[in-house]
């Protein structure tokens, strides 16, 4: 596979991954999550002035995206995070931080070369 049908398959897949985590209220979930563990949409909305329907919409944004996953206990679904998927962000970011750094490297050694 080229370099170019690479990085256009990272970025196809890592697109709906870095879209979910966009929105403010989305991002606020997956903090949540990750700090308190596995909540019901009841325990997410309390202190919130997002209706727990809302909250429904962005869980399953975030499902959808593979970021978190919604487990039937009782009458009520438990959220968890899907830490292989954060992995995945994190792996991605981090190829990106790499990229940047050789451009700059790049750009470093032009400028040293041609003052």
């Amino acid at each position: 596979m080229s370099r170019s049908k690479g990085a256009a398959l990272r970025i196809t897949e890592a697109a709906p991954l870095f879209a979910a985590l966009g929105d403010e209220t989305r991002l606020q979930l997956v903090s949540r999550l990750g700090s308190e563990g596995p909540l019901s949409i009841a325990r997410l909305s309390q202190g919130s002035e997002i209706t727990r329907q809302a909250i429904t919409k962005h869980l399953t944004a975030l499902a959808d995206a593979g970021l978190v996953n919604g487990i039937r206990h009782g009458r009520e679904r438990i959220w968890q995070l899907e830490p292989a998927r954060l992995e995945k962000a994190r792996e991605h970011l981090a190829q990106i931080s790499r990229e940047w750094d050789q451009v700059i490297g790049r750009l470093q050694s032009f400028l040293k070369e041609n003052p």
